[in-house]
């Protein structure tokens, strides 16, 4: 009887289940012939550079086992930097390296790694044992974001990023994911991250979800994760909207960051978004999803604007508590 209570409460909200995601959502909107454009981190980075959507810069690539011994060469100038799989996926195998230290690399939990470490590490990335299919994979270097003070309060080490999902070129709902000192600074919530629910009118925050609970703290900082204004919100929603036009694809995660320096930056796209976002939002992703799809048949090829400003007139979040 709970069950069957709880079920049916989730259906009032219009909670999409993982089943009616990949038939409804997944399989209807995104054609897999598209699927290598945000699968492969380097031809998503290169996508979105040639588009002049803001993104962390490309400093090199790693292809091949003797591109390992010129590592040092190709990071000359960059104190810090991200070494990432190309076709990695959950944030397995990133490497954030914060900067040097006595010849050795020095990551952002504090870890000095030498030279072989990284190349150790490295060649795991083209081994493939991080990508999606276990294929031979290659590791891209790239700027590391400098993560804005705003956040602060509300984070552990690591830089918090944003996912919006875009739901045929509209933005629908969105969540702020926090490191936590469980997810060793790592914005991913699988290994412990904090999820944050965003209103989509105005960019605050409202509570949030951790492993799959619904919390109003950061269990590490203790202080509370809503009520706070993301920077250049307005900005944000630009980015992650241009993205459908970029890709082609219809139910697309955007991942994006704010870097304290450049602002707000794409970071990643995901053709097979997660669902707790809409436990942070305590809404469901089917009723707005739906508005969208009754918009859509009235108003047809709109602008990215144009699609934002409905987005933020129609599916602002109604319970933030």
């Amino acid at each position: 009887m709970l069950v069957t209570h709880a079920w049916n409460t989730l259906r009032r909200r219009g909670v999409l289940g993982i089943n009616a995601r990949n038939a409804d959502m997944v399989l209807a909107h995104n054609p897999r012939r598209l699927y290598p454009l945000v699968d492969d981190k380097l031809t998503t980075k290169r996508l979105l550079l040639d588009a002049g959507i803001r993104a962390p810069a490309l400093i090199g690539t790693i292809a091949t086992e003797h591109d390992i011994a010129n590592l040092a060469d190709t990071v000359n100038g960059h104190d810090g930097f991200v070494i990432k799989p190309a076709q990695g996926a959950g944030g397995d195998g990133v490497l954030v390296v914060q900067d040097r230290f006595e010849g050795r690399y020095r990551t952002t939990s504090g870890r000095l790694l030498s030279d072989d470490d990284v190349g150790f590490h490295l060649s795991g990335i083209l081994s493939g044992i991080y990508s999606l299919g276990g294929h031979h994979d290659q590791a891209l270097i790239e700027y590391r974001v400098q993560p804005d003070p705003v956040f602060s309060a509300i984070s552990f080490e690591g830089v918090p990023d944003l996912r919006i999902i875009i739901y045929r070129g509209y933005p629908v709902m969105a969540m702020l994911r926090l490191p936590s000192r469980q997810s060793q600074g790592k914005a991913n919530l699988h290994q412990g991250a904090i999820g944050v629910g965003v209103d989509m009118a105005e960019g605050i925050t409202v509570g949030g979800t951790w492993h799959n609970m619904r919390i109003f703290r950061h269990p590490d900082t203790a202080n509370p994760v809503a009520g706070v204004q993301i920077p250049r919100w307005g900005e944000f929603l630009y980015l992650a909207t241009r993205c459908y036009e970029l890709t082609g694809l219809g139910y697309l995660g955007v991942d994006l960051v704010l870097d304290r320096q450049q602002g707000p930056m794409v970071l990643e796209l995901n053709a097979r978004p997660g669902l707790s976002i809409q436990i942070a939002n305590n809404d469901g992703l089917t009723t707005r999803c739906a508005r969208v799809d009754a918009h859509i048949s009235q108003r047809a090829g709109e602008a990215p604007r144009q699609r934002i400003a409905f987005a933020r007139e129609a599916l602002c979040n109604s319970v933030t508590e």
